[in-house]
């Protein structure tokens, strides 16, 4: 197979921003692996975006270690290398709009944090040997501005807290590959129409999708270990 430009991997590509994120890349000729829980949600959704470059899919369960191993091999078998990696997948466990510190139930944020900080975790170890072996990688967490130390309240604590520790996990790796050439940033889409977001959300998933795209791109030099919507930098 040609490898088209840089290979993309996102996490969560088979609906909304993950979705539009994969279209985005393939357009701009990379070669992008769409992966999903399941594998048939992989393929069904490759098969329904339009892109301009051939859009691969590939099984993917963040919270399984033997899903991502088995990714790492197979892209590794098939193209040798990762460029970019998209850490999209996340879940959204809280019942209620609000609950009281006291009630929160620490199973439920064990399993928000086993998808949403854990599961990028293991993701970036699995792909980050190689991007600094090779002195090139962009690496895009995903957040949201309920992550954000100013905007702290228990509205949403089982997401609020996994992003906000997804937002560390962005500084610490930041912190260590710079000088490789591997730049490691989160960006916060804003609040979206999709599932998670809801139809009274105020932004389309085009534009939440295009500052990932463009985070995922940075030219060599480009900033790192910062938090941005749209290209331009949000104070942690």
């Amino acid at each position: 197979m040609v490898i088209s430009a840089y290979v993309a991997v996102v996490s969560g590509g088979n609906r909304g921003i993950g979705r539009e994120v994969c279209r985005q890349l393939a357009d701009l000729g990379h070669t992008v692996i769409l992966t999903a829980r399941s594998e048939s949600a992989a393929k069904e959704a490759a098969g329904q975006t339009q892109a301009q470059t051939r859009l691969l899919h590939h099984q993917l369960d963040v919270t399984d270690p033997v899903s991502v191993i088995t990714l790492r091999d197979d892209m590794l078998a098939q193209f040798g290398r990762v460029d970019i990696l998209i850490n999209n997948a996340a879940v959204y466990l809280d019942k209620t709009a609000r609950s009281p510190l006291r009630d929160l139930d620490p199973s439920i944020l064990e399993a928000t944090m086993k998808a949403n900080l854990i599961g990028p975790l293991r993701l970036i170890q699995a792909f980050l040997p190689g991007m600094l072996d090779r002195g090139y990688g962009r690496i895009v967490n995903v957040s949201s501005d309920m992550g954000r130390m100013t905007e702290l309240n228990p509205a949403g604590a089982y997401y609020r807290l996994s992003k906000l520790a997804l937002n560390g996990l962005t500084r610490m790796v930041a912190a260590d590959t710079a000088s490789n050439n591997v730049l490691v940033n989160a960006v916060s889409p804003g609040w979206v129409r999709t599932e998670m977001g809801g139809s009274a959300a105020t932004r389309s998933i085009e534009e939440g999708a295009s500052g990932i795209v463009w985070a995922a791109t940075l030219p060599d030099g480009g900033p790192s270990g910062l938090l941005f919507r749209d290209g331009k930098e949000l104070g942690w």
